[in-house]
């Protein structure tokens, strides 16, 4: 019954968020806002709902563990697996110069974790200024779009109210069937709620970008792969975490300060590094990113 109940909740996750981001693009779209401004906005805001609601969930329930290793855990995966079984699919390619500026800002956000988990809380400070930090990006993420022509809605009014209702129906109830069977399971079977947000959570909330990038590298766009991975990454972040924290402090075990952030952030710099010096990446650097992830979850994570 835990894992029908895991499982329910994952898969209403992810209908709610497509159903959300699907009708929300539509509603966009009618107020005339250009494709570039929804996808900086929108989109970027409605896929990363189901790990803010899962999050938010967690912390007001009492599991801060889950919380903390939803976000963690979904940047390593986005890093390690997603991009790694994205470069695996679709070869080798250069990163523009034009993604760079984003990279900093990947960077950034992960530094931005060390001072705040040595504290040892995400109290509503943090929050704040992760929240403020998060629509800098989307500032200017928007003031470096080009201009362009604003899509055709292809939905009508009611049928995108219907959809944004359902949307955030599916996604509250996700987020509560799967925080409860995650949390019975980890007490089932002697795991930590740490380890339990850390991989089945955080690979689960990620699901939508897993999806969106292995679209993406078997049209070889590669490019979008490593969009998705950045832009999913800030907003994990500095989104995420900082209006959970706001809504409710999140104090921070020692494991996630001396084993998961570390391997978060050399996750970060491995991906970081031959991207902004220009390098070319492609399958065998994907399969070490998978290989990274798999001892990770190995023997990090044991």
């Amino acid at each position: 019954m835990t894992f029908v109940l895991i499982a329910v909740g994952l898969a209403a996750l992810i209908a709610g968020g497509a159903l959300l981001v699907s009708s929300a693009v539509s509603l966009a779209a009618r107020w005339g806002l250009p494709p570039a401004v929804i996808g900086a906005t929108v989109v970027g805001i409605g896929t990363s709902l189901p790990e803010l609601l899962v999050s938010v969930q967690a912390a007001l329930a009492g599991s801060p563990d889950i919380a903390l290793g939803n976000v963690v855990g979904s940047n390593t995966a986005n890093i390690l697996l997603i991009l790694g079984v994205s470069l695996v699919i679709g070869g080798a390619f250069r990163v523009q110069a034009d993604a760079r500026a984003d990279l900093m800002w990947m960077g950034a956000a992960a530094l931005a974790l060390l001072p705040v988990f040595w504290l040892g809380t995400v109290d509503r400070i943090a929050g704040m200024i992760g929240l403020a930090a998060a629509a800098g990006f989307v500032l200017m993420a928007i003031r470096r779009a080009p201009d362009q022509v604003p899509a055709v809605p292809t939905q009508g009014p009611w049928r995108i109210a219907g959809g944004l209702l359902a949307g955030i129906v599916a996604l509250v109830l996700g987020a509560d069937w799967l925080i409860t069977g995650a949390t019975v399971l980890a007490r089932e079977v002697g795991l930590s709620e740490a380890v339990i947000g850390l991989t089945v959570i955080a690979i689960g909330t990620s699901l939508p970008e897993l999806a969106t990038s292995i679209t993406a590298a078997i049209k070889r766009q590669a490019g979008i792969a490593f969009g998705n991975v950045i832009g999913s990454n800030i907003f994990n972040v500095f989104g995420i975490l900082g209006a959970t924290a706001l809504i409710s402090p999140i104090p921070v075990a020692p494991r996630f300060l001396t084993v998961d952030l570390p391997v978060m952030l050399a996750a970060t710099a491995l991906i970081a590094v031959p991207a902004l010096l220009g390098w070319r990446i492609g399958r065998l650097f994907g399969l070490g990113l998978l290989v990274s992830y798999a001892a990770y979850i190995g023997v990090g994570l044991a």
